[in-house]
């Protein structure tokens, strides 16, 4: 009987590594892939040549810049702040990667993300499930997926509960990268100084205003709205007797927004872009679990549908720091329901 082919996106770090030690582990016909963006592709082709397993270079350049940098630079200038992560994996590791992988008459796709793919009974579909890691878990950049790449994705690491548990993996293997350290940053802004990147790849240059509490008084200057996000704290150049938060970049006004902690607190929010996956549609109210950020745990949560495929969000305890271009992501049942943009709070 014939192998089914996988192909895996393989960044040359060691959760992509050990997961294609585990396909071909399981029997598959691994093909390694590094899409071509801005960094090196040679500690993913020593590994695909240590595993005795082929290699592609995807030049994605094209696509990168078009749904990952310019979306960047779109939601930073509209007050916003992405979520890079979520762009790259629903146009290039699950779309423009997928495309190729169908033109080479592979059967699947995976990727090194903490996450499961299963079968679900009661939904009857494929679905993403949390993985057996609470701290690593990587659902929350996977809601915006198409649906119909579900049945067609391998997440091998989806039962590991511990990043240790990779390392020593690779290191039984023998792998160079066993040890390779984690990247932390966004993968085109290597130093962190996004506003740097922002003023050096677009149009956005320093546009000073008002720095405002919430009552009206002027505090300061601020030195661009991009440079500043919801809950921070530091950096502002103002002083006062009680801490002050980034609560609001007001774009029309070109004011800085600032108030106190209970300030940065809301119950309600409201989402566009929806994608679900767990359903065909959201017909009326539904309990869920829903999370604002990757590192938060999922709260509970009441989501009702609106005019326009859009979806406001009712928290059952208010969160912190609702900030407006991240994504929501809703849970049923330890499932990936699906997910949006939020667009703005209460």
């Amino acid at each position: 009987m014939e192998k089914k082919k996988v192909m895996i996106g393989m960044s040359g770090g060691v959760d992509s590594s050990v997961a294609a030690i585990l396909l071909k582990e399981s029997g598959y016909d691994v093909i390694g892939a590094t899409m071509e963006l801005t960094s090196s592709t040679l500690d993913a082709k020593k590994v695909c040549d240590f595993l005795g397993i082929p290699h592609y270079t995807l030049n994605f350049k094209k696509e990168f810049q078009e749904f990952v940098i310019d979306d960047f630079i779109k939601k930073y200038s509209e007050c916003k702040t992405p979520n890079p992560c979520i762009e790259c994996n629903r146009y290039l590791k699950f779309g423009a990667m997928y495309k190729k992988a169908q033109e080479l008459g592979i059967d699947y796709i995976s990727t090194g993300h903490y996450a499961k793919t299963e079968w679900s009974e009661k939904y009857n579909r494929y679905a993403i499930k949390k993985s057996n890691s609470k701290s690593k878990d990587q659902t929350y950049v996977l809601y915006n997926i198409p649906k119909e790449l579900v049945d067609k994705m391998i997440f091998p690491l989806g039962d590991f509960t511990d990043k240790q548990e990779i390392r020593k993996k690779a290191e039984e293997y023998g792998l160079n990268v066993a040890n390779k350290p984690d990247s932390q940053e966004i993968c085109f802004i290597p130093d962190s100084d996004y506003a740097n990147f922002l003023e050096k790849e677009s149009n956005l240059k320093p546009d000073c205003g008002d720095i405002v509490s919430t009552k009206g008084e002027v505090l300061g200057r601020h030195n661009g709205l991009y440079r500043y996000t919801i809950g921070q704290r530091k950096g502002m150049g103002i002083s006062s007797k009680e801490p002050l938060y980034v609560v609001k970049l007001d774009k029309e006004k070109n004011q800085l927004i600032v108030g106190n902690e209970e300030e940065l607190y809301s119950n309600v929010l409201y989402a566009e872009d929806i994608n679900l996956l767990l359903v065909d549609d959201v017909t009326e109210a539904m309990k869920v679990d829903a999370k604002i950020r990757y590192a938060m745990q999922a709260v509970p949560a009441t989501i009702y549908p609106m005019e326009n495929g859009r979806m406001k969000v009712e928290f059952e305890n208010p969160v912190r720091a609702i900030t407006s271009g991240q994504a929501v992501v809703f849970y049923k049942d330890d499932y990936v329901l699906g997910g949006g943009k939020i667009m703005y709070t209460f």
